[in-house]
């Protein structure tokens, strides 16, 4: 599979500007400057989504649960009721970096949820909501990337995946124009966002640690290759099955256009 950097900045009408992957750009991305080079370089162990068996020596079993040749449903059941819901707790809360970092992402997500109404009204001030569009679910989880997994909300709409940690991480910006700043590369504190269109997802495949069956993952295989990975969903089978649902309705809605 194909990995792709997250180094562009996409402005919304929310209050954060979001270093992210915009999958919805079916333009060619302009050739980068040195410095611009510089910058994506050093972005790297953050900006690059990958498998979780990167980070570990655990084998992963994969099953292909949706994709071109399988539009008509499901063809393996979901994970057995053994991976109980404490255990997902644990296991949600041991992917972070630190306890106390955790706690506070969890505490700054759950303050953020109470004072803009609602997850539903924090994936339309993030993402924006077209005419039609419905959000089906908003997942607590991890995206797996070079830099250890990041915590936040994935959200399943009727048109899009879309994904913002809970908490701003520091990532590099690009320098600003000018002599003066030739070469010299900014900090910046900001929300994480990912962004696919239902449209363009390829195949999602479920997988499971092969030693560890409770911790479960699903792959985001787009149709030029890129693959994202969530992990440690405190309700894996809601997200899966509302995942497979809104692919079903784009494929619906596609067949009678």
């Amino acid at each position: 599979m194909n990995e792709k950097f997250a180094d562009q900045f996409v402005a919304s009408s929310s209050p954060y500007m979001m270093h992210s992957y915009d999958y919805d750009s079916d333009t060619t991305p302009e050739r980068q400057s040195q410095s611009q080079r510089q910058a994506s370089s050093l972005s790297e162990p953050i900006s690059l989504c990958h498998s979780p068996s990167a980070h570990s020596s655990s084998s992963f079993k994969t099953t292909s649960t949706y994709g071109d040749d399988s539009r008509k449903g499901l063809n393996k059941k979901l994970g057995k009721k053994s991976s109980s819901f404490a255990y997902r707790i644990r296991d949600h809360v041991k992917l972070g970096h630190k306890l106390s970092e955790t706690v506070k992402g969890k505490l700054s997500l759950g303050a953020r949820i109470i004072q803009e109404g609602g997850r539903a009204n924090i994936f339309k001030q993030i993402f924006g909501v077209s005419q039609g569009e419905e959000l089906l679910k908003a997942s607590q989880c991890y995206l797996s990337t070079t830099a250890g997994p990041i915590p936040g909300l994935l959200f399943i709409s009727t048109q899009k995946l879309a994904f913002c940690s809970e908490r701003p991480i520091t990532l590099p910006s690009p320098p600003a124009s000018g002599p003066a700043a030739a070469g010299q590369l900014q900090l910046l504190r900001t929300h994480y966002k990912v962004r696919i269109p239902i449209r363009k997802i390829k195949t999602v495949n479920q997988s499971e640690n092969v030693n560890k069956p409770q911790q479960k993952y699903i792959e985001i295989v787009t149709h030029d290759d890129f693959d994202f990975w969530f992990m440690g969903f405190l309700r894996y089978e809601k997200a899966f099955r509302n995942l497979h649902k809104a692919l079903s309705i784009a494929n619906h809605n596609q067949s009678h256009n």
